[in-house]
């Protein structure tokens, strides 16, 4: 069972309302009573980081209560194992965060954040690994080449996304990343990829529906955002340098 044990009122409203939106079984205690028989483990304040010498101690984070109710599961868990992070690649990843076998962390975000939420996930777990589906080709290297301070392996992806149900829509990348991060990769350090002629259409398209002037950018504008080295804003700006709003031979593409 985990104990909750302070007399810090951010740290108890925190720690305790993410443990009933977990629907996880704890007491709370003053710092200084008696522990009872059955306590796994302690969350606790700063003030009392060394009172519980007998037990597994958690010192929260009153700013971050959910990764402090975190490591208290993990702990509860025997550690329950590494940390995997899954990664079911596209504009909005979906992002998993598994202890063993044991869903803690669930996100689905912006491209350009993704790389930031999996750091910061993975910051604090012991040799974590991110698991990334090798489909969306262009969304996943760039996910691979930008994730250079954890273990990366790409998985095959197929068969990854299930079926949904009534109600259940929006959920598919987020369970996508769920199965991914239980299915073992090829361990990779970068993975470049060359974009082909649609692929660079489909940049084309996008930036001219972004376009205040109905402009594509250009194909070496395209391939600098299929690398990721642009967004499609930065390339729209970079291809505004005539500045009258005329359309040039390479806007007029038919898509």
């Amino acid at each position: 069972m985990i104990v909750v044990a302070t007399t810090d009122f951010e740290v108890y409203h925190g720690v305790v309302n993410e443990l009933r939106d977990r629907g996880t079984t704890f007491t709370t205690i003053e710092p200084d009573a008696a522990l009872p028989e059955q306590a796994t483990v302690v969350v606790t304040d700063a003030d009392n980081a060394d009172a519980f010498a007998d037990v597994p101690t958690i010192v929260a984070d009153p700013d971050d209560p959910r990764r402090t109710v975190d490591r208290a599961l993990a702990a509860v868990r025997g550690n329950g194992g590494r940390t995997v992070i899954g990664v079911d690649p596209g504009k909005k990843p979906g992002i998993a965060v598994l202890t063993g076998e044991t869903i803690v962390a669930t996100f689905q975000v912006p491209l350009g954040d993704a790389v930031d939420v999996i750091q910061r996930e993975a910051a604090e777990a012991p040799s974590p690994v991110v698991r990334i589906g090798d489909g969306s080709r262009l969304e996943s290297a760039k996910l691979v080449n930008e994730l250079d301070t954890v273990q990366v392996e790409l998985v095959d992806e197929t068969g990854t996304t299930p079926y949904l149900g009534t109600g259940a829509r929006g959920m598919g990348d987020v369970l996508a990343a769920v199965n991914i991060a239980r299915l073992e990769g090829e361990v990779v350090d970068a993975r470049e990829i060359e974009p082909t002629a649609g692929e660079l259409q489909v940049i084309k398209d996008r930036s001219r529906e972004r376009s205040e002037h109905n402009r594509a950018i250009d194909e070496v504008l395209a391939r600098r955002v299929a690398a990721g080295d642009l967004t499609v804003d930065e390339a729209l700006a970079e291809h505004r340098d005539d500045g009258d709003g005329s359309a040039t031979p390479d806007d007029q593409d038919e898509s």
